[in-house]
């Protein structure tokens, strides 16, 4: 007798494909990156690409530019770009750069992040103040 599976939820897995960014990134690097992408999304159904960015050393504003190129590339392609390994000075720079909302990091910890400007966490009347 086999057993079959239990029935529940269907699920559907999003396609997804990882791509890292070097130590260092340098404007002339960003044409070859955005091909080096596209290579690999060209022919491909939609999903997301998890941008790994742990090893940027220094990021500077070509680092950001870089991003967004290739977050470009990513959407041409029917491809949403969100970006893994974020430290704490390029997530400032690319705050200071207005795009936040623009370059997303997955794997983010919401309880650690703040409430856009001008939004205040409503509280729970039932909590103690704290």
């Amino acid at each position: 007798m086999s057993s079959a599976p239990a029935a529940g939820p269907i699920q559907v897995a999003t396609p997804g494909i990882s791509f890292a960014v070097g130590a260092a990134v340098t404007r002339a690097d960003i044409p070859a990156l955005c091909a080096e992408l596209a290579e690999l999304l060209r022919g491909r159904g939609p999903g997301i690409v998890d941008c790994d960015v742990a090893g940027v050393a220094s990021p500077d504003v070509v680092t950001v530019e870089a991003l967004a190129r290739l977050r470009l590339t990513a959407r041409r392609h029917g491809w949403q770009l969100v970006v893994r390994g974020s430290g704490p000075g390029l997530l400032r720079l690319v705050g200071l750069l207005g795009l936040t909302g623009v370059l997303p990091e997955s794997g983010g910890q919401p309880e650690n992040r703040e409430e856009p400007g001008g939004v205040e966490e409503a509280g729970d009347p039932a909590d103690p103040p704290g």
